[in-house]
């Protein structure tokens, strides 16, 4: 209802503002033809053209609604020079959005140049191609998984003209037979899934008559929101392309829940309306192929291929309903000959612009193109206006980067995946860059690897540093031999406690002073072995913080082993003089805590020597 008013205040803008400006051309015949079979409108237009003035005119205007110029994503105007309806004979116009001066703010305008002006009197044919976007409107704009998808078209029946109209028609095509409604005017018909108006003869200009379509629809509407296409060229002979698509349907959106058992059981009838699959048409020899999203790699896929096209079949993790939304991305590599050439002393990448994936239109399309690094003197040849710029990538082994070309397009449909040129110089022997890298880096390396493995990197034996480390090294080799001297004295003096032990188990004094005698001798000659050691500890630098804890270690195991020595004594004495075992423990008590203690001492240090 709200397109339907702003229908009638453009009528009354028209009533009130047309003007006869435009009225030395006229319409002969005017045949349109309206597809609505998919989500994209596609309006042919075949317009016979007569100039009935006494001037010449170079110009023609065409005019649409605003509702459907604000969604107009492409349009062509042809003139066929041949005779009959050859395809191969249409020569293409140059067309561009005009601001006509009397034209109501309601309408959307745009000039196209004639081949040759028009005198009086003469004729010419117009073949003109409208593409629109978002022109299909979801009603009801919310279903559950059994409905069915409805849409609605909105239009005018008389062909909204700048000029008057002799004679013209309307076909409207739908995909599906099943119509809800349509506004029926005179000469209105049905005939299955087509919907006639006309004809209708001798209006004036700017003649509108509004229609509603209202109809049931399956086609994807599948749109891709930001569509990056990668391109980079490599002269060693490939091409890789990546693209990354963000996808949306835009159809009814799915209210309720959704059941995967009645998808799977009855999918045309629970979720007739989701799409499940994209068809991406590759070039032929395309190779290296792969698709995955967020997740990772999916194995739901598969490829054909042929001597004219690849198709790559691929399937989301899991269906689109309205509302719903995926991403992904893919990948293919193709051959460098084949689009790659020379003209002029330039080369140029002869590339497709538009997704190969026909049906998906595309919200906000970038195509970057990725030239190897050296290149210069670039420029772009494109059929239809983008924005560009560049950046700069780097890669393996990349210097100054490599030139990227971004081409930018908003709202693009099937009919803008044209091809479109890179043009830039590139010196071959900068090919050898990389290489030439690579081999100075393995160069370098192995030289560097011989010079390690040959050369002697260690310290001069005249150096300070040389010998301060040998003589380091010479004081803890005089340390280690002190600690054990140190270990052979306590290890003596348990084997004299081991030979107390046996006699008061045996009562054989004679055997106990033999070990006494022994271990006499054992003691004084460690204790022999001691005195270089210390005076050479005690004459070294290096040993200066080190001397006094190995003097305190010393002297705490003489003492140690005096106390040893005179609790034997005083063992064997009480067994020779018969004395009683607790008379015996009562006489060397003390002793023996004094041995415990300074045994403790000797180990901690011993210990505190280990650490050094």
């Amino acid at each position: 209802m709200k397109h339907l008013r702003s229908d009638l205040l453009l009528l009354l803008a028209i009533a009130v503002l047309a003007t006869p400006a435009f009225s030395d051309l006229i319409l002969s015949k005017v045949d349109r033809r309206i597809d609505l079979t998919s989500q994209i409108v596609r309006i042919t237009k075949t317009l016979k053209v007569e100039n009935s003035g006494t001037n010449s005119v170079s110009e023609f205007l065409l005019a649409f609604p605003e509702f459907l110029g604000k969604n107009l994503a492409y349009l062509s105007v042809a003139h066929n020079e041949g005779k009959g309806k050859a395809k191969d004979s249409l020569v293409d116009l140059p067309v561009q959005a005009a601001n006509a001066k009397g034209m109501p703010g309601s309408l959307s305008t745009y000039s196209v140049a004639l081949p040759k002006a028009l005198g009086k009197g003469d004729s010419l044919t117009l073949e003109v191609v409208a593409v629109f976007t978002n022109a299909l409107q979801p009603f009801p704009e919310k279903i559950t998984q059994a409905d069915i998808q409805l849409v609605m078209f909105q239009e005018s029946a008389y062909y909204l003209s700048l000029y008057a109209v002799k004679y013209q028609s309307l076909s409207v095509k739908l995909p599906d037979a099943r119509i809800e409604s349509y506004t029926k005017l005179e000469n209105t018909k049905q005939h299955g899934s087509e919907i006639k108006y006309g004809p209708y003869e001798n209006l004036p200009p700017f003649s509108y008559s509004p229609i509603v379509v209202h109809f049931e629809s399956k086609a994807p509407f599948a749109v891709a929101e930001k569509l990056v296409r990668e391109i980079e060229v490599s002269h060693w002979g490939n091409v890789q392309v990546t693209e990354h698509y963000d996808v949306v349907h835009r159809g009814a959106q799915l209210k309720g829940e959704f059941s995967r058992l009645d998808f799977q059981a009855r999918p045309n009838l629970r979720g007739a309306s989701a799409f499940r699959q994209f068809v991406a048409r590759l070039p032929p020899r395309a190779h290296s192929i792969y698709y995955r999203d967020e997740i990772g790699n999916i194995s739901t896929s598969m490829l054909w291929s042929d001597t004219k096209k690849t198709d790559l079949l691929i399937e989301p993790r899991f269906p689109l309903f309205g509302g719903w939304r995926t991403t992904f991305t893919i990948g293919y590599g193709l051959p460098l000959n084949d689009f790659l050439f020379a003209s002029k002393g330039k080369r140029y990448l002869d590339i497709s612009f538009g997704s190969p994936m026909i049906e998906i239109v595309i919200d906000k399309l970038a195509v970057k193109v990725v030239l190897p690094e050296g290149s210069k003197d670039i420029s772009v040849s494109t059929p239809f206006p983008v924005k560009q710029s560049e950046e700069t990538k780097y890669s393996h082994l990349d210097t100054v980067g490599r030139p990227v070309v971004v081409l930018e397009k908003d709202n693009v449909v099937p009919d803008h995946n044209q091809h479109v040129q890179v043009y830039y110089r590139f010196n071959s022997l900068d090919m050898l860059r990389e290489p030439l890298m690579l081999i100075s880096g393995f160069f370098v390396f192995f030289i560097t690897c011989i010079i390690y493995t040959r050369a002697d990197f260690s310290i001069s034996k005249s150096s300070p540093a040389y010998l301060a480390k040998l003589q380091w090294d010479e004081v803890q080799a005089t340390l280690q031999e002190v600690q054990s001297i140190i270990n052979k004295c306590l290890a003596t003096h348990d084997k004299l406690e081991a030979s107390l032990r046996d006699l008061s188990r045996t009562g054989d004094i004679q055997a106990c002073k033999s070990s006494r005698k022994s271990a006499d001798i054992l003691l004084k000659d460690l204790s022999k072995e001691l005195k270089p050691l210390l005076a050479f500890l005690q004459s070294s630098p290096l040993a200066s913080k080190i001397t006094p804890k190995v003097e305190e270690l010393v002297t705490k195991e003489k003492e140690l082993q005096e106390r040893v020595m005179a609790k034997h004594t005083a063992v064997v004495d009480g067994y020779e003089k018969k004395s009683g075992g607790r008379d015996i423990e009562n006489r060397i008590s003390s002793l023996q805590q004094k041995i415990t203690a300074l045994r403790q001492e000797v180990e901690d240090l011993l210990e505190f020597m280990d650490e050094i």
